[in-house]
C-alpha cells in the first residue's frame, strides 16, 4: 500500500518537475533546437504513459485484494487515491498538449514592441490643428476629384468590356458581367496618389457548363490551415463517357448534315478541361489561366475602341492581370486594376486570383474569397447611424497615409491597407456611434493604431466579417460565412519571423514619423494657397 503511494507521488511530481510551464525559460531554445526540444518532450510523454498504465494495473491488483481483505471504505479510499492521482496527471498533460500546440516565440520577438522608450500610439504627439488641416483637405479631395474619376472610369470601362464581349466567343469563350467598384476610391476614404480605382469584373463559364465551390469552412474539406478563407472551384458539366454524338465537338463542315440532330436542332459545343482554363490533368479552375486569358483579352478588346480615346493606355504584366494606367495629355495619371473573379452562387462574395496590394497569394488551385462588397455594405450601415461629419474615414485616411509614406522610407511589409481597414471595422463594431464625432478624431486615431499594435503583438487579427457575431444583420452575410471559424489574417507572421520583424520595425517607425508626416502634407497656408496646393498634390 505504501509502495503504491509512492509511486503515484513519483509519478506527479516527475510531470509536474518536468513541465515546460515550471520553467519557461528553458523554452527559450535557438530555432535549430527547437526539433530536439519537441522529440525529447513527445518522448518523455511517451514514458509517463508507460509508467501510468503499469500504475493503474498495479492499483487495480491492489484493489481487489483489498476488496478481499479488507472493508467497503478502505476499498473507497483507494479509489480516491487513484481517482485523484488520475486526475492530477491528466490536468498536467493537456497542459502539455496546449502548450506543445502554441508557436514557441524567442524573447526577441516579445521584446520588438515593448521596448523601454519606445513611442506608442498613446505617447505620440498629435496637434488637434495639423489633424483638422488634414480631414479639411481629404474632404475636398473627396468631394472635388474622386466623384470625377468614378464616373470617368466607370463609363470607360463599361466600354471596354463591351468590346471585350464582342471579342470572346459566345459559344466557346468564358461569360463576363458587369463590374462592381470596390476598394478606397469607391468607399470615399482614398487620399493618396496616384488615384486608383479597383473593380472586380465576374466571369462564368458558358452553357450547358457550371462552376462547383468548395470552402474552406466546408465540413468535407481538406485544404491546408494556411488556405483559410480560400476555396477551390471546379467546372462542372464535362462528359464522363465518350459514347453519343461527335457533331458538337467536330467540325462538319456547312455541307454535312448530322443524322441524329436535325437542322434546326441546338448542339452544345463540348469543350476539353484546357479550354475552359482548368489545370491540366484536372476540372479545377487554375488561375493562372484565367489571368492569362483576361489579359490578352482585355488587350484586344482595347485595341477595337482606342480610336475613340484621346489618352494612353499601358497594361500592366501577366502576374497582374487587369492592371493599367491611363496617361492624359495633361500627365495625369489614373491606375485602374480590373481583376477577374468568380462570383460565389447566391452571395455577393467573390472568389479573387490575386490583390494588388497582397504582399503573397495563394497558389494554385486556392482562390481567396472577397467580401468587398459586404464590407462597403458595413459601412454604409454604419454612415447612416454615426454623427453627422463623422471621424471614421478621416482615420482611416490618415492611418493608410502614414503607412504608404512609411513604405516608401523603409520598403515593404506585412501590413496592407486591408488590415487598416479590418481594424477600423473591429472598432466600428465594438464602440458606440456617438464616440466617432469630428471631435473625436485624435482619441479614434490612437485607438486604430493601439489596435493594430496590440494585434501585431499578438500576431492575431481575426477577419472583420467571417465568424464575426457582432455583424448587423443588415449587411446580409451568408450563414456560411457568419458561422464559420474566425480567420487569423496575420496566421502567417507566426511561421515567418524575419518578415514579422520587419514590420514590427515599419510599425515602431511609422508611430516616429507620423506627426513630421502629417505636418508635410497639411503646411499652415492660406485658403487660397491650400487650394492651389490640394490641385498640385492630387
Amino acid at each position: 500500500m505504501q509502495g503504491a503511494i509512492a509511486r503515484v507521488c513519483m509519478v506527479v511530481t516527475a510531470a509536474i518537475l518536468n513541465h515546460p510551464l515550471l520553467f519557461p525559460q528553458e523554452n527559450t531554445t535557438p530555432p535549430e533546437q527547437e526539433d530536439e526540444v519537441i522529440a525529447r518532450m513527445r518522448e518523455h510523454q511517451e514514458r509517463l504513459e508507460l509508467e501510468q498504465a503499469r500504475l493503474e494495473n498495479e492499483l487495480s491488483q491492489l484493489d481487489s485484494k483489498q476488496e478481499e481483505q479488507s472493508s467497503s471504505e478502505e476499498g473507497y479510499s483507494w479509489y480516491l487515491w487513484s481517482t485523484v492521482s488520475f486526475v492530477i496527471f491528466f490536468t498536467i498533460e493537456m497542459c502539455r498538449v496546449n502548450l506543445s500546440d502554441t508557436e514557441i516565440r524567442p524573447v526577441e520577438d516579445e521584446d520588438l514592441l515593448s521596448e523601454s522608450g519606445a513611442i506608442t500610439p498613446r505617447t505620440m504627439v498629435l496637434d488637434k490643428v495639423v489633424l483638422s488641416n488634414f480631414c479639411d483637405k481629404s474632404n475636398y479631395t473627396s468631394s472635388h476629384e474622386n466623384w470625377r474619376v468614378r464616373e470617368f472610369v466607370e463609363g470607360f470601362t463599361d466600354d471596354l468590356l463591351e468590346s471585350l464581349r464582342s471579342v470572346c466567343d459566345g459559344e466557346a469563350d468564358m461569360e463576363v458581367g458587369d463590374f462592381v467598384g470596390i476598394g478606397s476610391m469607391f468607399e470615399s476614404w482614398k487620399v493618396c496618389k496616384p488615384l486608383t480605382c479597383d473593380l472586380i469584373v465576374p466571369f462564368s463559364p458558358p452553357d450547358p457548363y457550371s462552376f462547383q465551390f468548395d470552402l474552406w469552412c466546408s465540413p468535407s474539406c481538406d485544404m491546408p490551415p494556411d488556405m483559410q478563407g480560400c476555396g477551390k472551384i471546379k467546372v462542372d458539366g464535362f462528359r464522363e463517357d465518350k459514347e453519343g454524338c461527335l457533331c458538337g465537338s467536330a467540325n462538319l463542315g456547312e455541307d454535312m448534315l448530322c443524322l441524329l440532330h436535325g437542322g434546326e436542332d441546338t448542339v452544345q459545343v463540348e469543350h476539353s478541361p484546357e479550354e475552359l482554363l482548368c489545370s491540366r490533368n484536372t476540372h479545377l479552375l487554375t488561375k493562372d489561366q484565367v489571368m492569362k486569358w483576361f489579359q490578352i483579352s482585355l488587350t484586344k478588346a482595347w485595341g477595337r475602341i482606342s480610336h475613340k480615346y484621346d489618352f494612353e493606355v499601358t497594361f500592366g504584366h501577366l502576374d497582374a492581370a487587369g492592371a493599367l494606367k491611363i496617361r492624359f495629355r495633361s500627365w495625369k495619371v489614373i491606375v485602374m486594376n480590373i481583376i477577374p473573379v468568380v462570383q460565389l452562387e447566391g452571395t455577393d462574395a467573390y472568389f479573387v486570383p490575386h490583390f494588388p496590394s497582397d504582399y503573397a497569394s495563394s497558389p494554385d488551385p486556392y482562390w481567396t474569397l472577397s467580401l468587398a462588397v459586404y464590407e462597403r455594405r458595413l459601412l454604409k450601415h454604419f454612415a447612416q447611424r454615426l454623427p453627422q461629419n463623422s471621424c471614421h474615414l478621416h482615420c482611416l485616411q490618415i492611418v493608410t497615409f502614414l503607412h504608404r509614406k512609411q513604405t516608401v522610407l523603409t520598403g515593404k511589409s506585412a501590413l496592407t491597407n486591408y488590415h487598416l481597414k479590418t481594424a477600423l471595422l473591429h472598432l466600428l463594431l465594438s464602440k458606440r456611434p456617438s464616440a466617432w464625432g469630428i471631435e473625436d478624431t485624435e482619441q479614434r486615431l490612437r485607438d486604430v493604431l493601439s489596435f493594430l499594435q496590440r494585434s501585431l503583438h499578438e500576431k492575431r487579427l481575426h477577419h472583420a466579417l467571417i465568424g464575426n457575431s457582432q455583424v448587423p444583420e443588415e449587411v446580409q452575410l451568408p450563414e456560411v460565412l457568419s458561422k464559420a471559424e474566425p480567420i487569423n489574417l496575420f496566421r502567417s507572421l507566426f511561421l515567418q519571423r524575419e518578415l514579422y520583424a520587419a514590420t514590427v520595425r515599419h510599425f515602431k517607425e511609422m508611430l516616429r514619423n507620423a506627426p513630421v508626416l502629417i505636418q508635410e502634407f497639411t503646411p499652415p497656408l492660406s485658403n487660397g494657397g491650400l487650394h492651389h496646393r490640394l490641385e498640385e498634390s492630387l
